[in-house]
C-alpha cells in the first residue's frame, strides 16, 4: 500500500545479481514486475526462451504472486531451470518450494551476486547436482551456508538493462536511483530481519568505488539504501568529501536512527552542504514502554532531542510509528495529537511479526491470518483489541490526518516550485503521489483484503519463547567482531544501544 502512494524504488537487487551473472558471462535479461505487467513478462520468455529464470522475493507479500508466475512459466518452458532468491524467501525456502509443488527447482538464500554465480557454474557443469552450490535450497536438500561477496567493491548494478528508469522515485525525489554504502545492521531490533539476514556483519563500501559509481548515475535523486547510514563517522565524511571533491551534485534520502545523528553531527552537517534532501528516521514509538517493547535502546528525550536537530539542518524529516494491535481509540488519539503537532512526516506501520525477526518467535498472540499478502506492515495479522472495523478505522483516520497536512492541495502550495520543474521534464510521479491517499487508504478496502480467498498459507510461527537464539535467526554466520567493519569507539556505541547479549 506505501509503495502505491510514496515510492517505487529501483530495483537495486536485481540489478546487482544480473551484474554478477553477465560477468560470469552469460546473457542476461531483467523484468521489473514494479513497473511492467505480468503480460509483458510472459511475452519476454516467450520471445528470449531463457535457460534459466530467477525470481527477487524480497517481500513476503508478494509470494502467492511469484508462486503463480513461476507455475505458470513451467508450463511454458517444461525445460528452463526456475529459481527464487531475495531476502524474504531466504527465512522460508523449504515453502516456497511445498507451495510451488516442482515448478521452482531451488531456492537460493542469502546474499544473491554469489548464489546466482555459483548456481550457473553448477548448471553449466551438471544440472542435476546442486548439493555444492551454496545457500541453494532444493525439496530434498540444503546445500553449504551462503557465502558473502568478497568486497563491496567488486559489485557495479547493471542500470543498463532496466528499463522505465524514470518511473522509480521517493517522495520529492524524482526520479531517483538507488545505491548503497554499506550492507549488514549491527543492531538488534526485534522487529527487524535486517541483521539476521546478514548475521550482524557489516560492511562497508570504500570512498573512492562509492563515488566513481556514484558519478554514472544520471539521475539527480539518490536513495542511499544502507539500513542505517553513516553509522561511522569515518566512513561518512570520507565518502562526503570524495564526492565535494569531483563536483558531483545530487538531492539525497537516508535512512538512520536518532543516536547515530546525535554521535555523527558534523557528518550530516557536511552531507546536507552535499544535497541531503530527506531523513528517515526509525522512531518507532513516542513512549519509553514502546521504545522497550521494540528493543530500542535509546530514550524518549534522546529521540526528541536528534528530532530537534534535524529540524535544524533544514532538511524534509519523516519518522515512523509503529502501531500495536493493541491500540485503543485513547491510544490512537494521542499518537495523532502528536503527528499534528510536529512538523514532521509521520509514517504509521503496524507491528507485523515476519519470519526472520526475533517477534515471529517470541509474539504469543497468534496469528489471526496466515494470508501473505496481509504481511505489509498495513495491515493486521495478530488480534486487535479494538474490533477489526474499527481498528482500521482509527489507524486510518490517523494516516488521514497526516496526508492532509503532507499531501494534496497544501502540499501542491508548499511544493509548487518542484512540481513545476517535475512538469517541465516530464516528471508526473511526486505529483500524482500527492492525490492517491484516499483511493488507496480505506477501511472498507483494508477489510476487503481480509475476506479475500486464501490460495497460499504461511506456516503457523513455532512455539512462543521468551527469548530467541540469536545464532537460529541468521541467514549468514555471525563472524563475531570481525564481521563489523567499524572502529573500537563505534562498536562500544553499538553496544550501549542494543539488548540483545549474544555476538
Amino acid at each position: 500500500m506505501y509503495s502505491k502512494i510514496y515510492l517505487r524504488l529501483e530495483p537495486l537487487g536485481l540489478e546487482l545479481v544480473a551484474a554478477a551473472a553477465r560477468e560470469a558471462g552469460h546473457s542476461v535479461r531483467l523484468i521489473d514486475l514494479q513497473c511492467e505487467s505480468h503480460r509483458n513478462f510472459f511475452h519476454l520468455i516467450r520471445r528470449w526462451r531463457p535457460d534459466v529464470i530467477a525470481f527477487s522475493g524480497n517481500y513476503l507479500a508478494n509470494v502467492p504472486e511469484i508462486i503463480d508466475l513461476a507455475r505458470a512459466t513451467r508450463a511454458l518452458l517444461p525445460t528452463a531451470f526456475i529459481s527464487v532468491g531475495g531476502h524474504s524467501v531466504s527465512f522460508i525456502p523449504e515453502e516456497i518450494l511445498r507451495h510451488t509443488a516442482g515448478a521452482v527447482d531451488c531456492v537460493l538464500i542469502g546474499e544473491g551476486e554469489t548464489a546466482i554465480t555459483s548456481l550457473l557454474d553448477a548448471l553449466a557443469k551438471d544440472r542435476a547436482n546442486l548439493r555444492e552450490v551454496p545457500g541453494c535450497v532444493t525439496l530434498d536438500h540444503r546445500g553449504p551456508p551462503p557465502t558473502f561477496v568478497k568486497s563491496l567493491d567488486d559489485l557495479l548494478p547493471a542500470r543498463d538493462i532496466v528499463r522505465h528508469r524514470r518511473k522509480y522515485f521517493i517522495g520529492q525525489l524524482d526520479p531517483a536511483a538507488s545505491i548503497e554504502f554499506s550492507r549488514g545492521c549491527p543492531w538488534d531490533c526485534v522487529f527487524c530481519s535486517a541483521w539476521t539476514f546478514y548475521g550482524r556483519n557489516y560492511r562497508v563500501k570504500t570512498p573512492e568505488r562509492a563515488v566513481e559509481e556514484l558519478a554514472q548515475v544520471r539521475e539527480p535523486g539518490i536513495f542511499i539504501v544502507d539500513d542505517v547510514a553513516f553509522i561511522q563517522a569515518e566512513h561518512g565524511m570520507q565518502l562526503g568529501e570524495a564526492i565535494a571533491r569531483r563536483g558531483i551534485r545530487k538531492r539525497y534520502y537516508l535512512e538512520t536512527r536518532g543516536d547515530v545523528l546525535l554521535r555523527n553531527k558534523k557528518v550530516f552537517e557536511l552531507w546536507k552542504r552535499l544535497g541531503l534532501n530527506t531523513m528517515f528516521l526509525g522512531l518507532e514509538a513516542i513512549d519509553e514502554q514502546g521504545l522497550k517493547r521494540y528493543r530500542k535502546r535509546i530514550t524518549l528525550s534522546k529521540n526528541f532531542e536528534a528530532l530537534k536537530y534535524a529540524r535544524s539542518l533544514d532538511v524534509n524529516v519523516a519518522v515512523n510509528i509503529i502501531a500495536d494491535p493493541s491500540w485503543d481509540r485513547e491510544r490512537f488519539k494521542v499518537v495523532r495529537d502528536w503527528c499534528l503537532e510536529v512538523p514532521e512526516v509521520v509514517n504509521i506501520s503496524i507491528n507485523t511479526p515476519y519470519p526472520g525477526t526475533e517477534t515471529w518467535h517470541t509474539e504469543s498472540r497468534r496469528l489471526t491470518t496466515r494470508d501473505y499478502r496481509l504481511f505489509d506492515i498495513q495491515h493486521a495479522v495478530l488480534p486487535t483489541k479494538l474490533p477489526l472495523p474499527e481498528f482500521y478505522k482509527e489507524l486510518v483516520e490517523c494516516q488521514r490526518v497526516l496526508a492532509r497536512k503532507n499531501l494534496g492541495w497544501a502540499a501542491l502550495r508548499q511544493c509548487a516550485g518542484i512540481v513545476i520543474r517535475k512538469l517541465l521534464c516530464g516528471q508526473t510521479n511526486f505529483i500524482r503521489m500527492l492525490w492517491k491517499f484516499n483511493s488507496v487508504y480505506r477501511p472498507e478496502l483494508q477489510l476487503a483484503d481480509h475476506r479475500r480467498q486464501v490460495k497460499y498459507e504461511i506456516s503457523l510461527p513455532p512455539p512462543s519463547v521468551a527469548t530467541a537464539q540469536h545464532k537460529r535467526l541468521y541467514i549468514h554466520e555471525n563472524r563475531g567482531r570481525n564481521g563489523r567493519q567499524i572502529d573500537h569507539p563505534t562498536e562500544e556505541f553499538v553496544n550501549a544501544t542494543r539488548m540483545g547479549t549474544e555476538s
